[in-house]
């Protein structure tokens, strides 16, 4: 193995979960390397919100990664599997997307996408320019190369059908279509979180049934949000978009633990490991880890905003750790008809991740509503507009009608 490839294997490995199969791998770097073609590199995402965090860009990273090294890397946007909907880690069948929907929301993933790949050697495909010409004859065809007994070895499905929670037909073809992508693009590499091994594979599966040779698979790690449990998503209010203003982004960042912050720049960060390390060393030797994890949030900020943002949102965020300032502009948020209980305006604002998570913070006297501490957790809140704070950094304005 020569030194290119062995230095390609560090920087594919980093903070990668599994490489399948790894010696596969190897051998088509060794190829490349041999005849100077580039390998062609997927990653498919299906647009079922308008807007990525930063959980979707651990596999955006990987991706870029692979186009630092001079390959071909190829965004996909789900469009026609969006229409499906994908079952994994689903315990029901996804509601179906509209057309329009899955249209506006597209428009946006490769913008922001952009702010992680280099969009001038970036190729954009849509699965809808190969999957709306299969035809009732061609999903048949499709659909014969696998079984039920295989679909049911995925572990979502498995759950489902033992806890006697209907599966939709139509969702077996999401691993199907998915492999099928992997076959019209005739791809080398395909890239996707650990959540997505059962998908990958059937790309490998597929691609031997049409004669290519079968793709190698990187999965990445799924991205815990920032309540340190849950895996980043809109849907447990946990999560840092990529749109996230400066100042949002900021304190969000500085509010994970001082052990998450490590997972975030492994996963994150483009600073080499050699950094990382030396990073650690330095908390180990009594540096204080608020300083690492301000580094870490100004690099966040930085490379989604820009510099003087990053720099700026620093600012406001040591005047609100220091004096307990709230932002001079907060964007108000409507609750609906009062009165509501103080649990339920914590969650609705998007200031805890969960109802304990709330309850603890009252309990340990972290949260104020109008500068007043609050001490009782069954306090409700009648109509009008309220400042509510979560510890020394995380504020929202609320309306109650």
């Amino acid at each position: 193995m020569s030194s290119q490839v062995s230095d390609a294997l560090t920087v594919i490995r980093r903070g990668a979960d599994d490489i399948l199969v790894e010696a596969e791998l190897i051998e088509k770097l060794v190829r490349s390397e041999q005849t100077g073609i580039p390998l062609r590199i997927k990653l498919g995402l299906d647009p079922t919100a308008p807007d990525l965090h930063l959980g979707h860009t651990v596999v955006l990273n990987k991706l870029r990664q692979f186009q630092d090294l001079g390959h071909q890397v190829i965004f996909l946007i789900g469009d026609f599997t969006a229409l499906i909907g994908d079952p994994t880690g689903r315990n029901a069948t996804r509601p179906p997307l509209s057309d329009d929907e899955i249209a506006a929301n597209a428009k946006t993933y490769f913008e922001q996408a952009s702010l992680v790949l280099d969009p001038q050697k970036t190729e954009i495909r849509r699965n809808s320019e190969w999957s709306e010409g299969l035809g009732a004859a061609g999903l048949i065809r499709l659909a014969a190369q696998s079984t039920v007994a295989r679909m049911l070895e995925r572990d979502d499905f498995t759950k489902r059908y033992k806890a006697g929670s209907p599966i939709s037909v139509h969702e077996f073809l999401y691993p199907l279509m998915q492999g099928h992508d992997s076959v019209a693009l005739a791809c080398d590499v395909e890239l996707g979180g650990t959540d997505q091994t059962f998908n990958l594979l059937m790309g490998r599966e597929l691609q031997r049934n049409a004669g290519q040779a079968p793709q190698a698979v990187v999965t990445m790690p799924l991205l815990e949000g920032l309540d340190g449990v849950d895996k980043m998503s809109k849907s447990k209010g946990n999560t840092v978009g990529i749109t996230d203003a400066p100042d949002d982004m900021f304190g969000k960042l500085m509010s994970i633990s001082d052990t998450l912050m490590w997972r975030y720049y492994l996963l994150l960060s483009r600073r080499s490991l050699l950094e990382i390390d030396a990073l650690r060393a330095e908390a180990q030797a009594g540096r204080n880890p608020r300083d690492i994890k301000v580094d870490l949030a100004l690099e966040m900020v930085e490379r989604f905003h820009d510099r003087n943002l990053a720099l700026g949102a620093l600012a406001a965020f040591e005047a609100r750790f220091k004096q307990g300032e709230a932002p001079a502009e907060l964007e108000l948020i409507l609750l609906g008809a009062g009165p509501v209980g103080i649990v339920q305006v914590l969650k609705q604002a998007g200031l805890v991740p969960s109802s304990s998570e709330a309850m603890r913070n009252i309990e340990q006297g972290g949260v104020r509503v109008d500068g007043s501490r609050v001490e009782d957790r069954g306090l409700m809140l009648e109509a009008g507009q309220y400042v509510v704070q979560v510890g020394k950094r995380r504020f929202a304005k609320v309306e109650i009608t």
